[in-house]
């Protein structure tokens, strides 16, 4: 193993950066040019078709199988005229990774050949699925699964060295109906929040008639070289290391963020952002993150369903042009212990058809009071349902990060700044349940009307919260840099759909008892402001002091997975996800144990890891350290020298051995709970026995192991060292 090291330094020794030629120097000049676009649509596809396809896309209108024929037609027609033989129908199980199964458009009839491509085979397919998580939904004889074309959604072609592939984004649906995949969920929110946010955004204006939902996504990965990833086991299995002594110069210095692109990594970036850019992902920021060969890339916000499905793409197409440069893509949460990991900040609004941006204040009291609907609102939402967001973002590999002093503590809390906290407290001092005088209506008008103005410097951002209000949008910055945001997403519109629907129930209400429409308004948005006063916080949220603080509010502060997915199924969810035709209770459920399952098989994969690496390469190598070192001391014995002189040597002898038991100790301890908690039937109860007795250990061994890291000699160490992972040669 030691050899395969070293070997695979060599390697990296040689690697120069790969030289990149853009299609052009402007990238509008081939921007999307892999994209059935409506440019691409109205000139392959006939005048009714290319309606029809508009009206889904900007209505949500369903399209008539009749037509369909004709819209397959013209895609096949492009999509061979851009080199493609295959096509897919491009779905995201819930397997965290997205899924394709090639049809060719060859196709034979009496003894003709021709190239095909039906309307049937565009709107819906029958994949054999069978082997894709459904949570006990499907029955052996019912594992054939339906994918559905979505509209609102680009078709794409995906190139490779040998061909190309007509891309169908689409739903993933069971035999019996349920949804087993993450768009479905996310198009039934995006559905929900449409039809409840409409009449309220018509209280301000009655040319809104539709409101959806924009997301701009931070993606943060970090880069190894090919070589040294293979090299190390733990690595390529799990996506993380589980053993390696921190370096002497990690982040400490903070000068790797934000600093000079390495021109290996320049190479990589400009290469994915061309390929990405012929796929229509408008990539917009790239730069060095916090942690030694930590990067992030950014794409201008974009309509939610679409932004979701570019970041799948985008992770797909960053981990195949990796491969041309030598290098691995790792977007597990934390790849390396004791440096800051990666998450995947959601940057979240709402959007009207008439191009107001809800969570952007206006220049008048009346713009301004619609934004500050829709934020109170928002925040109501989030407090009301604040362990469903948290359980929405629930992973093993995410536990790893949370509340790690890099990223947002796994407690929910809302920052606003100081400004528009003023504004709250305002309107909660001047707004009361009597009618209110021209004098404080004139007062608050002013106060209102001022939010443009004090948001220019709006400055005080807030890197230790996990959902931050940074001027026109909301920042949700705790999801995981792995994680499908659908998942969040779906979550996040549902319950700002269900609060909105409650809000404007709350406020006809009081129409009905002749209150004024605008006063009616504040007087619901106080009771909100004064009901969410527990979850909004200013200060540091990696402090001890707020984990403190947050307890005394009543705050949850789930750490673990197991625990924190309980809010997927809790009466509260279950009745949340029915009443706005998200999930039904079996839906739900279900993926609450593709969940708990999909989290009992990481770890269980990271303690046979873990087992495999500690008794079979780090004793091995321990002993061959200490064999050398007990020879020198018979060699120093043989010469007659004193005990002193081998002194070390013995020490060291005696260190090893401790270690080593040590490690052999907690190995078999881990796995024999591992062999325990194999052996319980029920879920919940499995995943929390994996997380308090198997996983509990790992941290043990590292110890250990980590320790005669830097005891053992480095030519016999048999891992990659941390030092080596984290520079980009």
């Amino acid at each position: 193993m030691s050899n395969v090291r070293f070997r695979a330094l060599d390697a990296t020794n040689g690697r120069i950066p790969v030289k990149i030629t853009p299609p052009s120097v402007k990238v509008s000049d081939y921007f999307a040019t892999n994209v059935f676009t409506k440019e691409a649509m109205f000139k392959f596809l006939p005048k009714n078709a290319y309606n029809a396809v508009i009206s889904a896309i900007e209505t949500g209108e369903k399209i008539d199988r009749k037509i369909a024929g004709e819209i397959a037609h013209g895609m096949k027609e492009w999509a061979i005229s851009k080199g493609a033989t295959h096509y897919t129908h491009w779905f995201q199980p819930l397997t965290g990774a997205t899924a394709e199964k090639h049809d060719s458009f060859f196709d034979m009839s009496n003894d003709n050949s021709f190239e095909h491509f039906s309307g049937s085979s565009l709107v819906q397919q029958e994949p054999d699925a069978s082997s894709f998580p459904s949570g006990g939904i499907r029955n052996t004889f019912e594992a054939r699964g339906y994918t559905a074309w979505d509209p609102g959604s680009p078709a794409f072609i995906i190139e490779s060295p040998n061909g190309r592939t007509l891309c169908i984004p689409t739903i993933y649906v069971s035999y019996t109906g349920e949804t087993l995949d993450y768009k479905a969920p996310l198009l039934k929110a995006l559905h929900t929040l449409n039809e409840v946010a409409v009449p309220v955004a018509q209280y301000f204006d009655k040319d809104i008639t539709r409101v959806s939902t924009t997301l701009g996504i931070e993606q943060e990965y970090f880069l190894v070289d090919t070589s040294l990833f293979y090299a190390r086991p733990d690595l390529a299995i799990t996506g993380r290391t589980v053993f390696g002594h921190s370096p002497a110069k990690g982040q400490q210095l903070e000068d790797h963020y934000f600093g000079s692109i390495p021109d290996r990594v320049n190479a990589f970036m400009h290469d994915f952002e061309i390929e990405a850019y012929k796929l229509g992902i408008p990539l917009k920021t790239r730069h060095n993150e916090v942690a030694p060969c930590q990067f992030e890339c950014a794409p201008i916000f974009e309509e939610i369903n679409l932004a979701v499905d570019h970041n799948q793409l985008l992770m797909d197409l960053m981990d195949k042009v990796a491969r041309r440069h030598h290098f691995k893509v790792l977007f597990h949460e934390k790849p390396y212990a004791g440096i800051n990991g990666s998450g995947k900040h959601n940057n979240w609004s709402m959007v009207t058809n008439t191009g107001k941006n809800l969570l952007s204040p206006g220049g008048n009291p009346k713009s301004n009071l619609m934004f500050l609907t829709f934020f109170i609102n928002t925040i109501k939402a989030v407090h009301e349902h604040a362990d469903l967001l948290r359980a929405s973002i629930a992973s093993a590999a995410n536990d790893h990060r949370l509340g790690a002093n890099e990223a947002p503590p796994a407690i929910m809390s809302v920052f606003l700044g100081a400004q528009l906290s003023s504004i709250l407290d305002n309107i909660e001092k001047k707004v009361g349940s009597s009618k209110m005088s021209v004098e404080d209506k004139t007062a608050l008008k002013l106060n209102i009307g001022k939010i443009p103005e004090i948001l220019l410097d709006n400055t005080d951002r807030n890197r230790t919260s996990p959902f931050a209000f940074t001027g026109n949008k909301f920042e949700f910055r705790a999801v995981g840099s792995s994680a499908n945001c659908s998942n969040s997403m779906a979550i996040l519109n549902t319950i700002v759909a269900d609060q909105l629907r409650k809000f404007r129930k709350e406020v006809d209400a009081l129409i009905k008892k002749n209150v004024k429409k605008d006063e009616a308004i504040l007087r619901v948005l106080r009771q909100y402001i004064v009901e969410t006063k527990s979850i909004r916080f200013e200060g540091n949220g990696y402090s001890e002091e707020w984990v403190k603080e947050a307890k005394k509010r009543g705050l949850s502060n789930h750490q673990t997975t197991p625990v924190a997915l309980d809010a997927m199924v809790s009466k509260k969810s279950l009745k949340l996800f029915e009443d706005n035709h998200i999930f039904t209770h079996r839906e739900a459920e279900a993926r609450h144990e593709i969940m708990l399952e999909t989290y009992i098989k990481k770890i269980e994969i990271e303690s046979r890891v873990i087992g495999d690496l500690a008794q079979n390469h780090i004793i091995p190598a321990a002993f061959r350290y200490q064999n050398f070192l007990a020879e020198t001391v018979d060699n120093l014995k043989d010469c007659d020298l004193k005990s002193e002189t081998y002194a070390t040597q013995l020490q060291l002898i005696k260190e090893i051995s401790a270690h080593v038991n040590a490690i052999k100790k907690n190995v078999d301890t881990m796995l024999a709970s591992r062999d325990k908690g194999n052996k319980i039937a029920d879920i919940r109860d499995k995943a929390i026995f994996y997380c308090d007795k198997v996983k509990v250990s790992f941290d043990t061994i590292r110890e250990h192991v980590d320790a005669l890291e830097m005891i053992i000699d480095d030519e016999i160490w048999p891992m990659v060292k941390y030092r080596e992972l984290v520079t980009i040669r």
